[in-house]
């Protein structure tokens, strides 16, 4: 969707600068988690001309923040080394420096979508803004599947995405409905399902109905264990994104059942 580009403002930036490694800190609002293993493994085969350039954010008060390369600055901390090339950028704020950290990492050592997550929030990406404020909403957490929380965050992330807020909002709201509050209502791969569904159809769908016809059907445990067993048998296709359509597909066939051919949903 439009609104959920990385954006942020034109800035000074200066390359090839030599940086001090104690000089440098880490923000943990604006970076993902540190792996200390990933550091000292460069570490032990550290080669000093083959780091490259760090990026690093000079704040308006002097202080430098690490945007990209903490890991490289950790292991050089760890072998004795004391200086790094920097790209320094001049003047962004908190949440630039997020942005920033976003965009370098788009297509190069993508961060977990947790970590990706919490940067996001603290850019302000309306994306993952748009995502917490509906998580918080149904009084939900994003990282771990519980009773109160929901493990995909990729799946949750591609719906409002895909779909947007509302479509994301209404997708936990039926799952709700039909199950229950549970860990397998917040299922990555049925909640995908209900989302798909609900974002290619959603304008010709009561949700009421929806939930109660999904109920009828079983529990969300049920549910899952049906649509895996359907999906393995694709063999080498049993991929996230095949497990989600056969879910959706589920929606469907809940969806049509007593309704007359003319007012069923041809997927």
């Amino acid at each position: 969707m439009g609104g959920y580009a990385y954006r942020i403002p034109a800035h000074k930036v200066h390359y090839g600068v030599k940086v001090q490694i104690a000089d440098l800190k880490i923000d943990r609002q604006a970076q993902r988690m540190l792996n200390e293993r990933r550091a000292q493994k460069i570490a032990s085969r550290l080669v000093s001309e083959a780091l490259g350039s760090i990026i690093v954010s000079q704040r308006e008060d002097g202080s430098c923040y690490i945007v990209d390369g903490q890991h490289r600055w950790r292991a050089c901390a760890l072998a004795g080394v004391n200086t790094l090339i920097a790209e320094v950028h001049h003047g962004l704020t908190q949440a630039q420096e997020a942005m920033l950290f976003l965009i370098k990492n788009q297509e190069s050592h993508k961060p977990r979508p947790i970590d990706e997550f919490h940067v996001g929030l603290t850019g302000g990406v309306l994306l993952y803004v748009d995502t917490a404020r509906v998580l918080e909403k149904h009084a939900l957490t994003l990282g771990s599947t519980s009773t109160n929380g929901v493990g995909a965050v990729s799946g949750v992330l591609q719906i409002t995405e895909r779909y947007g807020a509302d479509v994301f909002d209404r997708t936990l709201t039926v799952a709700e409905a039909a199950w229950g509050r549970s860990a397998d209502t917040w299922d990555g791969m049925l909640l995908g399902g209900v989302g798909v569904f609900l974002g290619r159809w959603g304008d010709l769908i009561d949700d009421v109905e929806l939930a109660r016809k999904m109920a009828n059907l079983g529990t969300a445990a049920k549910w899952r264990s049906e649509i895996l067993s359907q999906s393995s048998r694709g063999g080498f296709n049993n991929s996230g994104g095949s497990r989600v359509m056969t879910a959706c597909g589920a929606v469907v066939n809940a969806w049509n059942r007593g309704r007359k051919a003319e007012n069923r949903i041809e997927a």
